[in-house]
């Protein structure tokens, strides 16, 4: 998380966050992180040079790509180069995808992906454009058909056509993330018995039903925030049991907390679901 003396970044650092169900992408300054251990894997990219990785007091190494796994305690020290972080769902297609394109190990970091050049070279155009949120086909801007790209490559998604049971489970969630519909009425819903709809919603959906219902509330809340309406009340609406709720599962997710997050100056994105 941001260190105690963060300030707020100036304006022309446009740091940026693009949330989607399952995964989110962080591209600007990489804002003084301390050590800490989050609940997903995280794909880390030097843009403009190498980082340093500390696992340890003494165990530390320098790289331009690395897949930190979930609950691996770390810190990153960028040396005062632009950083992007993209942050997957350990049961997730991308995930999957990012561990099986590092090409070496270091503990337990993996590092070396097979696109590092480009990835940090697309990675600056990215970074160059959040200055300019330049509208394309009239709806998407050009920073997420970028970020999209940009994800893309580093963790490509499986392409294939969601069976349409668990289409339907899935615009029930995202309809009222708020409400708890049990896994036994959406499997009955889907004419399936609980424990076949539960395998076949991760195989679909590339994640469990659980972590799904909560990266559509991180979402949700994100939704609402961008809205106009505060942190707690969003964290309400998404259908979170308190701020301190929404808190522990924001810092739980990410290794870093929301208010220093968003008080750092970053700005707040959601990416298109149709492609993701």
């Amino acid at each position: 998380m941001p260190g105690p003396g963060s300030t707020a970044l100036p304006s022309t650092c446009y740091p940026t966050v693009w949330m989607s169900a399952g995964h989110a992408l962080y591209a600007g300054p990489a804002l003084d992180l301390e050590p800490h251990s989050g609940s997903v894997w995280c794909f880390a990219v030097g843009v403009d040079h190498p980082f340093t990785i500390r696992l340890g007091d003494a165990d530390r190494f320098d790289t331009t790509t690395a897949l930190i796994p979930p609950r691996t305690t770390h810190q990153l020290i960028a040396h005062g180069g632009r950083m992007i972080f993209a942050y997957l769902d350990p049961s997730s297609h991308r995930a999957q995808a990012c561990r099986e394109l590092m090409t070496d190990r270091t503990r337990a970091v993996g590092v070396g992906h097979t696109a590092d050049q480009r990835l940090r070279e697309l990675g600056a155009t990215l970074l160059a454009a959040t200055a300019a949120e330049i509208p394309i086909d009239g709806a998407r801007s050009a920073t997420e058909t970028l970020g999209i790209a940009w994800l893309d490559l580093a963790a490509p998604a499986l392409q294939q056509v969601m069976d349409a049971r668990i289409t339907e489970a899935v615009k029930i969630i995202h309809n009222d993330p708020a409400a708890t519909v049990p896994a036994g009425e959406l499997a009955a819903q889907a004419g399936l018995s609980e424990s076949r709809f539960l395998h076949l919603f991760r195989q679909e959906a590339g994640t469990s039903l659980r972590r799904y219902r909560q990266w559509a509330r991180l979402l949700h809340t994100a939704t609402v925030f961008l809205a106009g309406h505060d942190l707690t009340r969003a964290a309400t609406e998404a259908g979170f049991a308190s701020p301190s709720h929404f808190a522990d599962r924001f810092r739980i997710t990410f290794g870093l907390s929301a208010t220093r997050l968003l008080g750092s100056g970053a700005r707040l994105r959601l990416l298109d679901q149709e492609r993701n």
